[in-house]
């Protein structure tokens, strides 16, 4: 209980710090008094923050059951392809012009791509818990994906599309709506809940399958509820943001020392963990002083990939 109250606590704490920080500060004090730069607040960063909270908690609660579910630390949307997947179907809207026409096609496309990678992924992968093998699984998964997204970029009618797809691929929560927001949270939802209910099932996996069914869990329905959770969750998440990496495999790592050694206990602190960690992100690009913004899946890029390395150092030197 004291982890979930210093999380929210620290949620809270940003989630208003948000709502202030970028290119132009808004103090506290004219939130609510007749000020131009209320508008501000409440038209353009309100959506953002709630957003960033929607879909970090996502990525952080998809990564934490993919890890309790394979038993492999390495487990992550973004690491294992299902992200690219989910843009993959996303990308597909944009380019056949669909999503223009139908806003709701952009999600279920998305959802749709990271079902089918969720789906491979296990396929590939198998039963094992072989780090090596779910690596090289992700490899295929993501490197797939990436062939379909480049194929629909040489393919583009023209250059006003390609432009589109670039700029929604490079991860970001900037100039996003109420809109955006009322595409991503039903799947988010729905996705969120779906993976808790697999809380007590992966705790029993932790000793085997074979244990896992001799204490009555129904590893198909587990498996069930675990791709269609994630499928919605990431899906929704990067149908409205584009690909945001690492949140999901930095989180639970981070966090798991604190809750112990059951994958059930760290699914809702790693959904609030990974809330954290976007919010905060996204506030440090928005005060970056550049003449752009930074976009969020450069900055997650930059935290994710030196800890991806120190992580595969140090299970390096424990095989050895």
């Amino acid at each position: 209980m004291v982890l979930y109250g210093g999380l929210a606590l620290l949620l809270a704490l940003l989630a208003f710090a948000s709502l202030s920080a970028g290119r132009v500060w808004v103090p506290w004090d004219v939130w609510l008094a007749a000020d131009p730069r209320s508008a501000i607040v409440f038209e353009l960063r309100l959506p953002r923050t709630v957003l960033a909270l929607l879909v970090g908690g996502a990525l952080g609660l998809c990564g934490a059951a993919l890890q309790g579910y394979t038993r492999n630390p390495l487990a992550d949307p973004g690491v294992l392809g299902v992200s690219a997947m989910a843009a993959l179907g996303a990308v597909l809207t944009l380019y056949l012009g669909v999503a223009g026409e139908a806003p709701w096609m952009l999600p279920a496309a998305a959802m749709l791509g990271a079902a089918i990678g969720v789906a491979l992924l296990l396929f590939l992968a198998g039963a094992t818990s072989s780090v090596v093998t779910f690596i090289l699984a992700g490899v295929i998964v993501q490197t797939v994906a990436g062939a379909g997204v480049a194929l629909a970029l040489n393919l583009a009618p023209n250059p006003w599309a390609v432009n589109e797809i670039v700029n929604w691929l490079l991860g970001s929560l900037a100039d996003r709506s109420v809109e955006e927001l009322k595409l991503a949270w039903p799947g988010i939802v729905i996705g969120g809940v779906l993976l808790l209910t697999t809380s007590k099932a992966l705790d029993a996996l932790t000793l085997g399958e074979t244990g896992a069914r001799s204490l009555g869990v129904d590893l198909r329905l587990t498996r069930l509820a675990l791709a269609a959770g994630v499928a919605c969750a990431v899906g929704a998440s990067v149908a409205v943001t584009g690909v945001i990496g690492f949140v999901g495999l930095i989180v639970p790592h981070l966090l798991r020392p604190l809750v112990g050694a059951r994958p059930g206990a760290l699914l809702v602190p790693s959904a609030l963990g990974g809330a954290a960690l976007v919010l905060a992100a996204d506030m440090l690009v928005r005060v970056t002083p550049a003449a752009t913004e930074v976009k969020l899946s450069v900055a997650m890029a930059a935290l994710g990939g030196p800890f991806f390395l120190v992580l595969l150092i140090a299970m390096r030197r424990r095989m050895a």
